[in-house]
């Protein structure tokens, strides 16, 4: 049973959650594979596929994206040479970026 939550999410999440449970609905009915079928290949159960296909936002993102890969439904555009070659480029620049953020110390004026 899923758990009721009180978060709220920005309509902009809620139509893209909306919009990639559709398209993953679509491919797979494009596709001609059953709910239970798509839901035993991704190793979810069934009634979690229904929800992704809804667009609830409590499903996992790993679920989400194996049933999208599966039912053929592109996450990300490949650009120059496909998935790898982006993902070496944003480690490569993720390591030029300090490891964590911190906020600047206030300036304190204590000149009187």
């Amino acid at each position: 049973m899923p758990q009721v939550s009180d978060r709220a999410y920005s309509r902009y999440s809620r139509e893209a959650l909306m919009l990639l449970g559709q398209m993953i609905r679509m491919a797979r009915i494009e596709r001609k594979i059953t709910t239970q079928e798509l839901s035993e290949r991704a190793g979810i159960s069934r009634t979690l596929l229904q929800r992704i296909e809804r667009g609830d936002p409590g499903c996992a993102i790993g679920a989400v994206f194996e049933a999208a890969t599966i039912a053929g439904v592109p996450l990300f555009t490949p650009e120059r040479g496909g998935l790898t070659l982006q993902i070496n480029d944003v480690e490569s620049r993720l390591t030029l970026l300090p490891k964590t953020v911190r906020r600047p110390k206030p300036v304190i004026n204590d000149d009187f």
